[in-house]
């Protein structure tokens, strides 16, 4: 098969000009078809507090108002996509932005309320594999937003893990998808404050262990759910890790095991 790479950004990188400059010259290094797929929350928060807009989050996840749905529509799918479609064309990468609306590329759904109202959250319930592949064998690399629709007129905020997890699942059925997770840490971590704490392979199973007692918390627990999920539904390799790393002949940081 093919390979396809995917990688996901988060805001923190995107933030660091230094850091996002990096990322983007070895992003556009990497061989073959590959795909972007960005958060950009801390982008998003200064723009709602410019705007007199409040932030809430739940547990890592950010609370959808219809006022802060305006804010990452214009933060993800303008400010943030723009600035790294134009970047990545200054490498001579063909990069194409845009969010999951755009072409019908993801069918999502409103997250039902639970114990939580998450507001305009959106759960994906399928992804356009063939117009993916149409633009892919055009030598494009997609640039994607964490916006989704529901084919009804509304738009969703849908967390930008689970995106790349979900287009890494579903695009498996075609390619050898190689998922890679870029954040500010060197991956994952027994002790949050020690770099030198890394977990260089962690099993299934050795997850589930630290996070009963503990080790794993917060927002790195739905970023390795989604990680997990996207071996499970078919991809080759699932790594997390800095994004300084990404241009190494060997990405250092957490390979995800499934046992």
């Amino acid at each position: 098969m093919e390979k396809l790479t995917i990688v996901k950004v988060g805001g923190g990188i995107l933030e660091d000009q230094s850091k996002l400059k990096t990322l983007v010259k070895d992003f556009a290094d990497i061989d073959g078809k590959k795909i972007l797929v960005h958060g950009g929350g801390k982008t998003a928060t200064q723009m709602a507090d410019r705007l007199g807009i409040q932030t809430q989050m739940i547990e890592g996840r950010r609370i959808t108002s219809t006022e802060m749905l305006e804010v990452v529509l214009m933060v993800y799918g303008g400010l943030v996509n723009k600035k790294v479609v134009a970047k990545l064309q200054a490498h001579h990468c063909n990069a194409l932005g845009f969010t999951g609306a755009d072409a019908n590329i993801i069918l999502a759904e409103k997250r039902p309320v639970k114990d939580i109202n998450y507001g305009w959250v959106g759960d994906v319930k399928s992804v356009n594999v063939p117009v993916l592949q149409g633009i892919l064998d055009q030598n494009i690399v997609p640039v994607i937003a964490p916006l989704t629709h529901d084919g009804a007129g509304h738009l969703y905020n849908t967390n930008a893990d689970t995106m790349a997890s979900v287009l890494a699942g579903a695009l498996s059925q075609l390619y050898a998808v190689r998922l890679w997770y870029c954040f500010e840490k060197p991956g994952v971590l027994k002790d949050a404050e020690d770099d030198s704490s890394l977990i260089e392979k962690l099993f299934h199973s050795l997850y589930k262990a630290y996070q009963q007692s503990g080790i794993i918390k917060d927002g790195m627990i739905p970023k390795l759910d989604n990680g997990f999920a996207a071996l499970q539904q078919g991809s080759k390799e699932v790594i997390i890790g800095a994004a300084s790393a990404l241009g190494q002949d060997r990405f250092s940081g957490t390979q995800l095991v499934l046992n």
